[in-house]
């Protein structure tokens, strides 16, 4: 039990520690109790009366056996004394449990009576002679050399305090806390480390995470053979509570341990992310199980006591000392130099007080049983004399040295290069600092300079220590050399400096024979985590290096480095009329990061789902980008209800940054509301811890030549290879795969090519049907050539008999096809450097590539046998709604393309995000957890950011998105982001594999959306008892872009009796997809065709879509002549499939002609994409409830027609068939 101190004041200003409101800062006592809990069947209320018994004596040596115990400290240093307690002299203390404790008193354990007449049995009595201490220091009045920190002058004595005293023996409960603290901190620290690959985009974290993974499953089973039999050995707790809780962590670690083997061979690149979510979890589990709910010995306080009173403390648990010749068991402050930060108690601890430190230790703590007494001094520093209670450590009844005297000190040269902090806290009204950084080695103190206004300071400064004094050996001062504090404060021109945070670090040795060379010096900048209390304040770039330097002032060997040449510019602080700071030397120039000239160019587009900031709306709302103390302020939008979009969207800032990526600063995006009266309100933030994503590296005619040469070398290379080709409707069927004879100039694939060469499109027999081109040719070729027309007019007039699912389920079985396909691609070897011509099989897995896949060309090939087609289409049949049967001869039927993900998920496309990129802006404390941290975004910025070198390269080859040239901006061409309106049509076709909601393991699901404020609701239709609902139906909504952007479709369950239970939900950023450069308002169709089953959806006919494309590219419109399409430089040529006859054009030839050059937009240098064809995208449901847990799929698409336009003819019909 804990508690405030024992000074028996009339008004304890501490008593609220006696209760448990907050840390205990002295021992009270400790308790042998044994808590019973029964459940009973009586559920009739009694009075809550407490009933007090006697019961049997308890024999407490039944428990665990006393043993002494042996705890000794030495401290080294004692530094950074607050200057309120620099006027009087101060001492320490060291205590555990009352033992030690000179100012309260030791209470010893009374003797029970011998002749009392209940003849209990008599409680071990610990004598005075048995307890021996000495626990403090000598009062010592505290120096200074700059008046702002003290210190103790111990010097070359370093005092020594021990304390004796008898406890029960629980050391198995604090060995057994002490491996799992070890095991977790070692996960926490791999975990670490994978998560910093990932923030750096490093290809090996699966790698990484399977090794922590192995790592843990082999500390599982060493746990287990150091804990299994160690249950009735000395030290070990007799309570039924211990033996319990043994078998508890038995089970639990050895099951930890088969699950880490069993998550290890899942981990893939695919199922990484779950994986490392599940690694934490295991972490988690091992963190509940470290503390023991029994205590095995008192925890040791160090207390700082200045005239008499208790001023400040640490309070170290005990088991983080306890001694084992275990090395496992041992706690991690053992036999070790520890710093320790002594702090106010009570409630002085708290808020800004809590957060300076009193004052700091350098002190060795070593704790054991009196019969491990001869181990402690092994790990006390070298360089000390030898006494004579030294030598006799091993006698345990020997006092320990009561001072160790240092004969072994050199003296060393510290230079501090300090270059930059970033992500500092704000101190000012400003929500910005005025940052300044104060650096501590031992005794000594030097400040830097002062940056106004910033949260990302750049001191560029080096701080020389001349002459520190180092006790010790040398290669223990290089292998382990002193701590430097680094406090970081913001500068206020009235009142006290703020503080900001705190940074540890340690420096590079270089002894006097060490050569100055690299690699290993000069030392490299790091990021050290600046915090404040326990929460993070920051990163400070920094590094130190500590030269020895020769004694008597030799020159020769050993000499220092030069130091740089200081600045122009000479500075009077502002910290104090005593304080002059002198001639400012930069960081050296092989130690600072070389600097040049970038510029970030970012894209305001708009903020969206901006919560409430102090119950007040967020009507004016303006963005700000910082990056290294520099600020690019956005336009502010006067209006966000009717316009969250920017009107200004374009802003560029030049700055200088680092060429080295580690030592970039961070980019910070911040929202703020403008308000009334010049007050600004923080709305929320997002941090971009590295830029480099962001970055653009440009390509350079250089770059183009070296590409070049090493294409020639591979078209030489394989000259056999057929070139790749795509057809005009981008899609090969089968049967026609004898018709098509597609060619297109491997030059064309890249755009660093010349693209003079014109490219041959061969359309085929089918797709020129219905434009009157192919049937008057075709008349000519003779009588076997018309009874193959007339064949085939025969099968037009099946087209009335068709509808949308005839060519629905068309698409199904060429899905099948391509999925059989592509896994015979898989058991070929060098799929890519084989002739298309006489590969099997690829043209099936263009099917699913969709139009245009860039990269993934289709190629020749035969069909595989009829036993496989029969098959699919067998398989078909089943998926068909209310038993509908797939169409004969599909080979000739128009389909379209089916993902089986979402549409913005397909590589081709890129997420839709080439113009807009979303930032979720977070308010409030980051928790690390993943559902507690969503709960923290308040919104979401979407825009863009590049970040180049300027000015960039006069030979620069590459060009914007629009194909522009990038000196004059990257978003040149950027879509205007004036409101819109928009229809917009859902098309909702079926749900596969929905979870079941009822308790027939069934669901009646029914399809709801949500659109801004609109809400449509399909409830009357629902499915009954269906898991696998067709629903074929078409939604039309009027949307207004910005504002309503965001679609979200839901699938209810509908329930007769009370309300209706969300299944799973989707959303569909609807407005990436409009103003994307793909064309995903909608698909374009394989074949062109005014009605039908297959007509033109689009109000836009594809020689419009084609001229569109060209005006927004700044390029020549289409000419159109005979068999031949020309834009600027590129011809098309556009030929017949069948060998024989001339063009004869007719009415909508020339729609068909800018179809098939749209399928081949991807091939146009700079402006070229794969465009979005006809499609139906799956897309998963999940329930907010259940996050990260799939509760089915939906297969849909949505087409966006922008109501400025010619609109569209009626929806499809996709109603099933009955």
């Amino acid at each position: 039990m804990y508690g405030s101190t024992r000074d028996y004041s009339l008004l304890d200003e501490n008593y609220s520690l006696n209760t448990g409101l907050g840390e205990g800062v002295s021992y009270r006592a400790r308790l042998l109790i044994a808590i019973r809990t029964e459940i009973t069947d009586n559920i009739d209320i009694v009075p809550s009366e407490v009933e007090v018994e006697s019961t049997f004596p308890v024999v407490e040596h039944s428990y665990g056996k006393n043993e002494e115990f042996f705890l000794f400290g030495t401290i080294l240093e004692a530094t950074m004394i607050d200057k309120r307690l620099g006027e009087k002299p101060v001492f320490l203390e060291m205590s555990i449990g009352n033992a030690g404790n000179t100012l309260d008193g030791y209470n010893q354990p009374s003797q029970e009576n011998a002749e009392s007449e209940t003849e209990e049995p008599q409680l071990e009595m610990v004598t005075s002679e048995l307890v021996s201490w000495q626990s403090t220091t000598s009062p010592v009045k505290p120096m200074t050399h700059d008046r702002t920190y003290y210190f103790l002058p111990f010097w070359d004595d370093k005092p020594c305090v021990h304390v004796r005293s008898n406890w029960p023996d629980y050391r198995r409960r604090m060995y057994n806390s002490n491996i799992l603290a070890k095991m977790s901190a070692k996960l926490e620290e791999g975990l670490q480390e994978v998560q910093s690959l990932i923030d750096c985009d490093l290809p090996e974290t699966e790698k990484k995470l399977k090794s922590v993974l192995d790592e843990l499953a082999n500390d599982c089973n060493k746990y287990n053979s150091l804990t299994r039999n160690a249950g009735s050995g000395p030290g070990s707790g007799k309570t039924k509570l211990d033996k319990e809780r043994n078998k508890m962590c038995l089970r639990e670690i050895e099951h930890l341990g088969s699950m880490a083997k069993n998550l290890k061979a899942l981990v893939t690149k695919h199922s990484f992310k779950e994986r490392l979510k599940t690694s934490h979890t295991y972490l988690q589990k091992l963190k509940d199980i470290i503390e023991d709910p029994q205590h095995g010995l008192p925890d040791v306080f160090i207390w700082l006591i200045n005239h008499g009173k208790r001023t400040a403390y640490q309070r170290i648990p005990a088991r983080e000392l306890i001694f084992s010749i275990v090395e496992e068991e041992c706690g991690r402050y053992c036999s070790k130099v520890n710093t320790l930060f002594l702090k106010l108690p009570g409630k002085k601890s708290m808020g800004p007080n809590g957060w300076t430190i009193q004052a700091k230790l350098q002190m060795y703590l070593w704790l054991g049983l009196v019969k491990h007494k001869k181990y402690f001094v092994n790990g006390i520093p070298k360089g000390y004399e030898m006494s004579h209670e030294i030598r006799n450590a091993e006698r345990p009844r020997a006092l320990p040295p009561s001072v160790i005297h240092y004969s072994e000190k050199y003296s060393f040269q510290l230079r501090a290069y300090m270059y930059q902090a970033r992500s500092l806290i704000g101190s000012d009204a400003s929500g910005l600092s005025d940052p300044f950084a104060r650096v501590l080695i031992g005794e000594y103190c030097k400040t830097t300079q002062v940056i106004d206004e910033t949260l990302s300071p750049t001191w560029d400064e080096t701080l020389v220590f001349e002459e520190i004094l180092v006790y010790g050996i040398r290669d223990e001062i290089q292998a382990d050399p002193p701590v430097i504090i680094i406090e970081i404060f913001d500068q206020d021109k009235v009142g006290k400096s703020e503080f900001i945070g705190r940074a540890m670090a340690k420096p590079l040795v270089k002894l006097l024979e060490d050569p100055y060379t690299k690699p290993k010096f000069p030392a490299s900048l790091e990021w050290y985590p600046v915090h404040r209390g326990s929460e993070p304040a920051g990163e400070l770039l920094a590094t130190f290096e500590l030269f020895q330097l020769p004694p008597n002032n030799r020159s020769g060997a050993g000499e220092l480095p030069d130091l740089p040449d200081p600045k122009e510019l000479y500075m009077v602080s502002q910290l104090g009329p005593e304080q002059y700071i002198g001639p400012i030397l930069p960081v050296p120039e092989g130690t600072r990061p070389t600097l040049a000239r970038y510029r970030i160019e970012v894209l305001f587009w708009g903020l969206r789902d901006l919560k409430r900031v102090h119950f007040m709306s967020v009507d004016k709302p303006r963005v700000d980008i910082e990056c290294a103390g520099h600020i690019l302020y956005s336009s502010v939008i006067q209006n966000a209800k009717k316009n969250p979009n920017f009107s200004t969207p374009v802003k560029f800032l030049e700055l200088e940054l680092p060429e080295q990526e580690l030592y970039r600063p961070p980019l910070t995006i911040r929202v703020v509301d403008c308000r009334s009266f010049g007050r600004f309100t923080l709305v929320g933030t997002h941090m971009i811890n590295s830029i480099h994503r962001y970055m653009y590296i440009p390509w350079t005619r250089r770059d183009k030549e070296q590409q070049e040469e090493k294409t020639r070398a591979a078209l030489n290379g394989h000259a056999n290879i057929g070139p790749p080709g795509l057809p005009c409707n981008g899609f090969i069927d089968p049967s026609e795969k004898h018709k098509m004879d597609i060619h297109i100039s491997a030059t064309e694939k890249s755009p660093l090519l010349p693209t003079s060469q014109d490219t041959v499109i061969t359309m085929n027999y089918f797709t020129l049907q219905g434009c009157g081109l192919s049937r008057q040719r075709s008349l000519k070729s003779g009588g076997k050539k018309r009874r193959k027309v007339s064949a085939d007019e025969i099968d037009d007039e099946d087209d009335d008999s068709r509808d949308w699912w005839s060519k629905y389920f068309a698409s199904i079985e060429a899905t099948i096809e391509e999925g059989k396909e592509a896994r015979r691609e898989k058991q070929l070897e060098n799929p890519s450097t084989l002739s298309l011509s006489t590969t099997p099989g690829l043209e099936d897995h263009h099917t699913t590539a969709g139009v245009g896949v860039a990269g993934h060309p289709p190629g020749g090939g035969h069909m595989s046998g009829a036993k496989k087609f029969h098959s699919a289409a067998k398989l078909v049949s089943k998926l068909s709604p209310k038993g509908g049967r797939p169409t004969k001869n599909n080979s000739k039927m128009a389909k379209m393309k089916i993902y089986t993900s979402e549409l913005e998920n397909q590589p081709e496309f890129n997420g839709f995000r080439e113009w807009l990129l979303p930032f979720d802006l977070y308010r409030g404390k980051k928790t690390g957890d993943e559902e507690e941290d969503d709960n923290r975004v308040v919104g979401t910025f979407k825009g863009s950011i590049k970040v180049y070198k300027w000015p960039l390269p006069k030979d620069i080859e590459d060009h914007t998105i629009m194909g522009f040239d990038p000196q004059y901006g990257f978003f040149q061409g950027v879509p205007n982001n004036d409101p819109i309106h928009v229809l917009v049509r859902v098309y909702v076709i079926k749900g596969t594999d929905l979870h079941p909601m009822d308790l027939n393991g069934k669901a009646d699901p029914y399809v709801v959306l949500q659109l801004g404020s609109k809400r449509i609701s399909d409830k009357e239709n629902y499915v009954s008892k269906q898991l696998n609902p067709v629903f074929g139906k078409c939604f039309e909504i009027e949307a207004t872009f910005p504002q309503d952007s965001m679609l979200t479709i839901q699938v209810l369950d509908w329930d007769l009796v009370g309300s209706d239970d969300l299944i799973g939900e989707t959303r569909i950023d609807l407005e990436n997809r409009f103003y994307s450069r793909h064309r995903a308002t909608c698909g374009i169709s394989s074949r062109y065709e005014d009605q039908g089953y297959n007509r033109w959806r689009d109000p836009m006919k594809p020689t419009q879509i084609l001229a569109r494309l060209c005006k927004d590219a700044k390029m020549d419109m289409p000419q159109y002549s005979n068999g031949k399409v020309k834009i600027g430089k590129k011809t098309f040529h556009v030929e017949s499939c069948d060998e024989s006859g001339d063009w004869v054009f007719s009415k909508g030839a020339e729609e068909h002609m800018a179809l098939a050059v749209l399928h081949n937009w991807h091939t146009f240098p700079r402006v070229g994409c794969t465009l979005v064809p006809e499609h139906i995208e799956t897309r998963p449901l999940y329930n907010p409830d259940k996050p990260g847990i799939e509760q089915g799929k939906l297969e849909m698409w949505v087409d966006l027609y922008p109501m400025d336009m010619p609109l569209p003819g009626a929806p499809i019909d996709i109603a099933p068939r009955k």
